[in-house]
């Protein structure tokens, strides 16, 4: 069975709605997976956009110790807070500056960004991760202890009018 990631939000390679654009919703969306690979412990999600102007990307939600029998996130999930999240889960610092999700808001005028929202089947129960730390920090975790992975990318713009 192959570890895939679906959404009834985002299409892959389709563009973000404007329920996830920073200015306009600000709002997770849901995201459901399967197929995940024997000896998965717990999950992890993220979502980063390679395209901003900053040499390394920007952290727009990172996610971990979500347990192994939750295979879905709600919209809204992401809520600074973390009270939408299942029990046991920790979501991370954004570039943004806090924990949660924070929305598309990529430059006016700088062209399509990529939104790549990724699910990561995690073979530890807990990623030693917390609230105040990076995306950097939880993508060092989970390159380590990544089973498998499955991604939806979707497009937004802004064009400044």
């Amino acid at each position: 069975m192959t570890f895939t990631l679906t959404s009834a939000d985002i299409r892959d390679g389709g563009v973000l709605p404007d329920a996830h654009v920073k200015a306009l919703g600000d709002t997770s969306p849901q995201l459901s997976w399967s197929g995940a690979p024997e000896g998965t412990k717990s999950f992890a999600v993220t979502c980063y956009d390679p395209d901003a102007p900053t040499g390394s990307g920007f952290w727009h939600w990172t996610v971990a110790n979500i347990p192994a029998d939750v295979a879905e996130l709600s919209a809204g999930a992401g809520a600074v807070g973390g009270a939408n999240l299942p029990r046991g889960a920790v979501q991370g610092r954004t570039d943004y500056g806090e924990a949660g999700f924070g929305g598309a808001a990529p430059p006016p005028g700088h062209g399509p960004h990529r939104y790549i929202f990724t699910v990561f089947a995690v073979d530890v129960d807990h990623l030693p991760v917390s609230a105040d730390n990076s995306g950097a920090v939880f993508g060092f975790n989970l390159h380590f202890h990544t089973l498998a992975k499955a991604s939806i990318t979707a497009t937004y713009e802004n064009i400044g009018e």
